[in-house]
């Protein structure tokens, strides 16, 4: 069992970090908000006050946070950055969506530091990190990420390493993008199905059963019919993950246009909702 820092304890982290507890892993924990923190200190988590605080003596340091400044934030910051009392031998693990350069950015830091890296974004979401079957993307160096595998492992039922450093994170916003652009055709597909008249249970139910529904649109499908909008990918991280997608070359004009869907929710107050709330911009 290894020695272990995990950082930010959000919806995913707090999950997340449990399994490793239960994996019998030996594990410090911080978040930016303390009280996140009592439950896994109930199961046996030491708390840190600051993430330089709890990255030290760890082997490996995992990140679990909501976007670059707060990953910059935690692995940077002059007076309480990680960076600064990982020992010599220890791999970080940025589980976080970030935009690509930033991700590149923060590998070349550790790098210049002396310290291993990969970028090992996740898909899945709640239920998923509970019940420990998330899915890795993951980009680094061969060693890094087989030296990571069995903690990963604990998390997710499946781990692909697709290249090196800031590879995962450029999969990972193109599994967001991909569900996101399908969410937003959904989005004003159905609305314009009820106004032609149609039943759109039936409706519903006979796409959800041809090859060009996925699983996941499938039951965003679902959610919509049914008016279940409690969020576990908000319309707000929605946005933000579009824009980091935009990154990713100089023109995605599909790419483009669904981001502007959840630019316009959120410009209606949405940004709290999960993401299938969109089809309430079309009545």
């Amino acid at each position: 069992m290894a020695k272990l820092a995990f950082l930010g304890l959000g919806a995913m982290g707090s999950r997340m970090a449990a399994r490793l507890l239960e994996a019998g892993h030996e594990l410090t924990v911080w978040n930016r908000s303390p009280d996140r923190a009592a439950p896994l200190a109930d199961k046996g988590a030491r708390v840190a006050a600051t993430p330089r605080e709890a990255v030290e003596g760890a082997e490996i340091a995992v990140a679990m946070l909501r976007d670059d400044e707060a990953s910059q934030a935690v692995w940077l910051d002059g007076s309480s950055g990680a960076l600064a009392r990982l020992a010599p031998g220890a791999l970080v693990v940025e589980s976080s969506t970030v935009s690509l350069a930033f991700a590149r950015d923060l590998a070349a830091r550790m790098e210049q530091a002396g310290r291993a890296f990969i970028d090992a974004p996740v898909s899945g979401s709640r239920p998923q990190a509970e019940a420990g079957q998330l899915i890795y993307l993951v980009g680094g160096e061969a060693d890094a990420v087989a030296r990571a595998e069995p903690v990963l492992r604990a998390m997710g039922g499946a781990v692909h390493h697709v290249g090196p450093a800031g590879a995962g994170t450029a999969a990972k916003l193109a599994v967001n993008a991909l569900f996101g652009i399908q969410i937003a055709a959904l989005g004003e597909l159905l609305p314009a199905l009820r106004a032609s008249g149609l039943d759109l249970a039936r409706v519903v139910e006979a796409l959800g059963a041809t090859p060009v529904c996925s699983p996941a649109a499938r039951v965003a499908a679902g959610s919509m019919l049914a008016g279940a909008f409690q969020p576990n990918f908000p319309v707000e991280l929605v946005e933000k993950d579009f824009r980091y997608a935009l990154g990713l070359a100089p023109t995605l004009p599909v790419t483009q246009a669904a981001h502007g869907v959840f630019q316009r929710a959120l410009d209606e107050g949405l940004g709290a909702e999960q993401l299938t709330a969109v089809v309430k911009l079309y009545p």
